[in-house]
């Protein structure tokens, strides 16, 4: 009996020792992307699911994703190499801050991917891109120039028909080319109930056995203005539509989540994929059973609430990650990186100085926002941690070049050359923008502390936690790579949906502020993520 219990006790110790490793790679955390990734749209073709989300006045635009299993995702493609509707897109006659490309549907149709997307502005600039492709990886190409559909989704329907449902439950019917609206298909689906009186809006229209499912992020107007997942349902596309609420859930101490799409798994699966706010590190996507209860499709666990943690559609799948360390040793930029705003392509190489990414002052400008050619990715939580190696020996006076964490609030490592030394200060910097065409008004900036040194090469480095009440980056820098020394105090960073709309980022940056003809070269950009 002794020898029994014994093994007994023996099994379950080893299977409690087991558990954590198991538990590991059978479940993944919540957020599955814990970056900025905001207005999700997912579809599968075959095996693969395939994301597009915003990233409005970066360059290229309309990032494209790949993955097999929700969880590890791919930058297959962009959509735009640069946006040209107006100089704003060059930080001439204003900007583009929080503005650019928003909440672009994906569809796939006829063998054909299909992206439909209208930049967040008013005029000519407003105007709704239709781009195709025969494959995620691209080319991608102009199909047509359409009105301003804010935060639309397109619809190919089974009859062959194509329809737009766009703002709070509007709709219309383009010809079958695609070129146009057809005359009088304008109309209202529904009229808004008198529970929704903040935002409705975030369409994704999805057909799933013979019924139209239009899901919407909702913002009620009660104590804590809370924000949900409501659907619209119809057995006809043009109505009558009956509403459900089918999700509103907090998660992570973060207190709602909303806006996304639900998709389906090879195996008939249905998963929702709604993104959360979360502060500084921006708009994450969250992943979540999608149960379909008397035909509605109701997200999260049993309770409806979103789980901490999910089992990925596959297991084993190869890591993928969307920011990334990078030696500058390709020929060609890789598909992490964008540029704030379009860059100027004659003033940036990695051939010029190979192994090094090499960034020329172009333009004499008063300060960082309007910088051309300032390269960023993404920052992650929960914590995150990026050291660059630079080489300062050819700047000019007046040249600034240096790291930061980028946003409307940013938090800024700069190096200035005066002679044979160089300066570096850590600075916080804020930017205030006009209300209509987002000109730069003025940049107030608060030197923290400064340091100074002799060599030419400097390594950067910044920390950032993005936990629950944190939001916190420390700076420091080194000479050797080695040691480090702190810099400034703790920055606290911030999403700020009226200055540049997005999650902070990583960037490195080199501008002039009196003559052009310098440079910097970046000689590694060092990425650790820490989950």
């Amino acid at each position: 009996m002794r020898i029994r219990i014994s093994a007994i006790i023996l099994g379950c110790c080893i299977a409690l020792q087991a558990w954590p490793q198991m538990k590991k790679y059978e479940t993944v955390d919540n957020p599955v992307i814990w970056a900025d990734t905001p207005d999700p749209d997912i579809i599968r073709v075959g095996d693969t699911f395939y994301l597009v989300t915003t990233t409005m006045h970066l360059v290229p635009g309309v990032p494209i994703m790949k993955s097999k299993d929700l969880v590890n995702w791919e930058i297959a493609s962009y959509v735009c190499d640069r946006f040209t509707d107006s100089p704003r897109y060059d930080l001439l006659e204003g900007t583009v801050y929080g503005r650019g490309q928003w909440a672009t549907s994906l569809k796939y149709h006829n063998g054909k991917f299909y992206v439909l997307f209208a930049p967040n502005e008013g005029g000519p600039m407003g105007r709704s891109y239709i781009y195709s492709a025969d494959d995620a990886a691209g080319p991608w190409t102009l199909v047509s120039r359409l009105p301003h559909f804010h935060d639309s989704s397109l619809l190919f329907d089974d009859d062959g028909r194509v329809y737009v449902i766009y703002e709070t439950g509007r709709m219309c019917e383009l010809t079958s080319d695609l070129q146009g609206v057809i005359p009088g298909s304008e109309c209202q689906l529904f009229q808004r109930e008198a529970d929704e009186k903040g935002l409705l809006e975030g369409s994704r229209m999805v057909k799933h056995n013979g019924k139209y499912y239009l899901l919407m992020i909702s913002q009620v107007w009660a104590p804590g203005r809370y924000r949900r997942e409501v659907c619209y349902r119809s057995d006809n596309i043009r109505g009558p539509y009956e509403k459900n609420v089918i999700m509103q859930s907090p998660m992570g101490g973060f207190p709602y989540a909303g806006q996304g799409t639900i998709v389906d798994s090879e195996d008939g699966d249905w998963y929702g994929v709604i993104f959360q706010d979360r502060g500084g590190v921006g708009r994450v996507i969250t992943l979540m059973p999608c149960r379909w209860l008397d035909g509605w499709p109701m997200l999260g666990d049993e309770e409806g609430i979103i789980p901490p943690r999910m089992r990925p559609v596959k297991t084993g799948q190869t890591p993928q990650f969307i920011t990334v360390s990078d030696d500058f040793s390709n020929d060609r930029l890789d598909l992490h990186w964008q540029w704030n705003h379009n860059p100027i392509d004659a003033a940036w190489s990695l051939s010029e100085r190979p192994g090094y990414l090499r960034l020329k002052t172009n333009r004499v400008v008063e300060n960082l926002y309007l910088a051309p050619n300032t390269l960023s990715q993404r920052m992650e939580g929960p914590k995150c941690s990026a050291t660059v190696k630079l080489d300062v020996s050819h700047l000019r006076d007046g040249d600034r070049a240096g790291f930061c964490v980028f946003n409307g609030h940013s938090g800024v490592l700069t190096v200035q050359k005066s002679g044979k030394r160089y300066s570096l200060t850590m600075s916080e910097q804020v930017v205030s923008l006009s209300n209509d065409v987002k000109k730069v008004e003025r940049v107030d900036e608060t030197v923290r502390e400064s340091a100074t040194f002799s060599q030419p090469v400097v390594w950067l480095r910044i920390d950032a936690d993005f936990n629950l009440h944190r939001d916190i980056a420390t700076c420091w820098y080194s000479l050797d790579g080695k040691e480090w020394t702190r810099l400034g105090p703790d920055y606290q960073m911030r999403f700020d949906y009226r200055l540049l709309f997005m999650g902070t980022r990583y960037a490195i940056f080199c501008y002039s502020t009196k003559r052009k003809g310098g440079y910097l070269d970046v000689d590694l950009f060092d990425y650790e993520r820490i989950r």
